[in-house]
């Protein structure tokens, strides 16, 4: 039985907007991941790929069967597993993931973490309606299990997913090999550690309901309460403070009804008041997510991350699949072979040290803002301007008020480039280029004498 105590942490926040949510033609969505405060997130670009028939996938703990074609993704993940807390790929399908737990006992077998199946949903689904078959598929054959943080008191639970595309979004909600679905065709939806779908129910297991009648937990007779029937009857105290972030996130999302944007949802995400931009009890938002999806196919999907902890002092940063699409190793931890930790066994018996070049330039940035109040609020105010010039761009992209240039022209978008973020800096890019690879060393950290910026953001393609 896996252990979890009162003091658990549970938390994660996902958000999504279909039309007539939406202030735009576009479904909108939104993650903060909340995870040990020194765990690091990196941000990976991984390429479509062609894979030899019957070869074996490894993902954190176990082997797949790996499939003929792989999407392109962008991912941000802890960087010491394989899966993804969230991510993209290039065919407009994003995808959250929640840590659960319900009347089905979790163990602390080694099999698929629900981070695990978030990737591989995403690697092979080119709909979110086809990516939840693969997390049900793929839960059916592997299972879910194993620890899921560095550390050797194992930590396990149960997931559930905001599955998102172009035209509509799912939730997807289980327990053990179990599970239940609901799609989301229009309005705003949100899910925060706990069952939420009730007797509105799209797709389930076949044994979901036989199951739960032969547990005695429901009588067979009536409406089919999901959440009712799963939850467990006596919910801890993280568990009814999920609770409040779930609702705190209801509220949030209805009084944006009609005008809900890519702003609106980071606004949400840096809502402290809330708890939904967590730091407490040695957890806190350590990476956030928004994904602006038009729902016309002739425009681009633009995906913000951050890949620094706290997005209320952090720069939402803007990525688009194209064509010469490039890894920065400036989100890039260092790897360990098989000397790391995940891979000895027993695992996690030792800790290394995973910080990337941005991160540790964010750390830079937020010891200023906590030291000297007025140069930290200028910085503050750097990242805001940076960040909304960005916003800016993406607004007249898909307001056909500019476009990416033909492959190789190298057009930059107009007044992107500025220093904001230690680490960051902003500036023309070839299309294609996500967050480029080109340097862009003339650049100064502010507030860090001497210091270059390491990391090169494009001006978006």
């Amino acid at each position: 039985m896996a252990s979890w105590s009162p003091d658990t942490p549970c938390s994660c926040d996902c958000f999504v907007s279909v039309p007539p949510a939406s202030a735009i033609p576009a479904v909108i969505f939104a993650k903060n991941s909340d995870r040990p405060r020194e765990e690091v997130q990196e941000v990976v670009f991984v390429p479509a790929g062609t894979h030899v028939p019957g070869s074996r996938l490894q993902c954190t703990y176990i082997e797949v069967e790996q499939v003929s074609k792989t999407h392109a993704v962008i991912l941000s993940r802890p960087s010491w597993l394989w899966g993804a807390e969230m991510g993209a790929n290039e065919h407009g399908v994003c995808i959250g993931n929640e840590a659960v737990w319900t009347k089905e006992p979790v163990g602390t077998g080694e099999a698929l973490l629900g981070m695990d199946l978030l990737r591989l949903a995403l690697e092979r689904g080119s709909s979110a309606q086809e990516a939840l078959h693969m997390i049900t598929g793929l839960l059916e054959r592997y299972g879910q299990g194993g620890s899921c943080r560095e550390d050797p008191m194992p930590f396990c639970y149960h997931n559930t997913f905001l599955l998102a595309d172009r035209t509509e979004a799912w939730v997807l909600e289980t327990a053990g090999r179990l599970w239940a679905a609901q799609r989301i065709q229009e309005g705003a939806r949100n899910i925060s550690n706990q069952l939420s779908i009730g007797t509105d129910i799209s797709a389930e297991h076949p044994e979901l309901r036989p199951h739960a009648r032969a547990q005695g937990w429901w009588g067979g007779q009536g409406a089919f309460d999901f959440a009712q029937t799963f939850s467990l009857t006596q919910q801890p105290v993280r568990m009814e403070a999920a609770k409040a972030r779930f609702r705190a996130g209801q509220e949030l999302l209805q009084q944006r009804q009609g005008g809900i944007t890519a702003e609106a949802m980071m606004g949400i995400l840096r809502s402290k008041e809330s708890g939904i931009c967590m730091d407490s009890g040695g957890f806190r938002t350590t990476a956030s997510m928004v994904s602006v999806l038009p729902q016309d196919p002739t425009q681009p999907c633009v995906h913000f991350l951050t890949a620094t902890p706290d997005p209320s002092r952090s720069v939402f940063k803007p990525f688009i699949f194209g064509v010469g699409v490039a890894q920065v190793p400036q989100v890039l931890s260092p790897t360990f072979g098989a000397q790391d930790p995940v891979r000895s066994l027993p695992r996690f018996q030792t800790q290394v040290d995973r910080r990337h070049a941005l991160y540790r330039g964010h750390q830079v940035a937020l010891g200023l803002m906590e030291s000297e109040q007025d140069r930290g609020q200028q910085l503050w105010q750097k990242q805001r301007d940076l960040e909304q010039e960005g916003l800016e761009a993406v607004r007249g992209l898909l307001a056909r008020e500019w476009a990416p240039p033909p492959p190789g022209a190298g057009r930059p978008l107009p007044g992107l480039c500025g220093e904001g973020e230690p680490g960051i800096c902003l500036s023309p890019a070839p299309p294609g280029l996500a967050w480029g690879a080109a340097g862009c060393s003339g650049h100064r950290t502010p507030g860090v004498e001497g210091q270059s910026n390491p990391f090169t953001a494009s001006a978006l393609f």
